[in-house]
């Protein structure tokens, strides 16, 4: 198989036939005229051609040579490029970060986040995959996702795991129905149909675990992947729900639905895995900064969330 051959032999060559010497071409690239010699030789032996002669004290390129000159001149223009098109990339004003989170932080928690990326790195393209806590810490131990957001705990190894955000589950009733006055226990929530976030997640591992505390076996009859669908069954008196608190306030809050405190109150933490070892460019970087910047302290005297 041909090899291909390096390109600063290539250069040496070009700089002796621009120049017509060897001695100057050595001057020019900083290293010593054998070492130029020997670089224009063994690029002769691997081409199998003579690219130089000597024409009085001058060197200069054979037929084969000015026909290689013609495409170093064009390796040096596609280089060029190159190093041009990669400059983005060096500084990490492009690229590709994937981050994995949880529908409802998707929804309520990345949209004003993603906007602000946006308009300090617009060359940064971010790809934004959803599913539970357990998939998403997989996905970033395995290395397909950069970085991922969500309710804690996370453990690995392999992982850096901040927690960087506090966020109050809530009780969530009809507007308009019997609403019990706040706060609201867990036997009040029992006589009521309840509609849940599906098993597995840490966010309903923390609603079962506030519901066995006080008294409750969890067997919500309706159990969905989606808070958008837990509201809409809430909202026509079906049911009703513990969600986040950044599902039913600011952007999330909808007239047809009550919020009450839960007594004790619960927060679930929200956190930012990582592989230790991954390597934080410019991109990578401020999209952490970004997220970091989201950081609470959970008020004192809270309901600690269940593991």
């Amino acid at each position: 198989m041909f090899a291909l051959p390096d390109f600063p032999a290539l250069e040496s060559f070009a700089d002796v036939a621009a120049l017509g010497s060897f001695t100057a071409a050595a001057e020019k690239r900083g290293v010593s005229q054998p070492a130029i010699s020997m670089q224009v030789r063994q690029l002769e032996r691997r081409l199998g051609v003579v690219l130089l002669e000597r024409v009085g004290r001058r060197a200069q390129p054979t037929a084969a040579g000015r026909t290689l000159l013609v495409h170093v001149e064009r390796l040096r223009t596609d280089l060029a490029a190159a190093m041009e098109a990669l400059a983005p990339h060096r500084d990490g004003r492009t690229g590709r970060i994937r981050i994995g989170t949880g529908a409802t932080a998707c929804i309520y928690l990345l949209p004003p986040l993603l906007r602000t990326l946006r308009r300090r790195m617009p060359l940064l393209e971010i790809v934004v995959q959803t599913g539970n806590a357990a998939e998403m810490v997989r996905l970033v131990e395995e290395n397909e996702i950069d970085l991922a957001l969500v309710t804690l705990p996370a453990h690995g190894r392999a992982l850096d795991v901040r927690e960087i955000l506090t966020d109050e589950l809530v009780a969530v009733f009809a507007s308009g129905d019997a609403v019990p006055e706040e706060p609201v226990e867990a036997a009040e929530l029992a006589a009521r149909p309840l509609a849940l976030y599906a098993d597995g997640g840490n966010t309903r591992g923390h609603i079962d675990a506030w519901l066995e505390a006080g008294g409750v076996k969890p067997k919500p009859p309706m159990q969905f992947g989606s808070v958008e669908a837990i509201k809409e069954l809430v909202s026509a008196g079906i049911g009703c729900s513990i969600l986040p608190a950044m599902s039913v306030s600011g952007r999330g809050a909808r007239a047809d639905l009550t919020v009450r405190s839960l007594e004790p109150r619960l927060w679930r933490s929200l956190g930012l895995v990582l592989r230790r070892n991954k390597r934080l460019d410019r991109g990578l970087r401020m999209v952490v900064q970004v997220l970091e910047a989201l950081g609470t302290k959970k008020p004192a005297g809270s309901c600690e969330p269940a593991g």
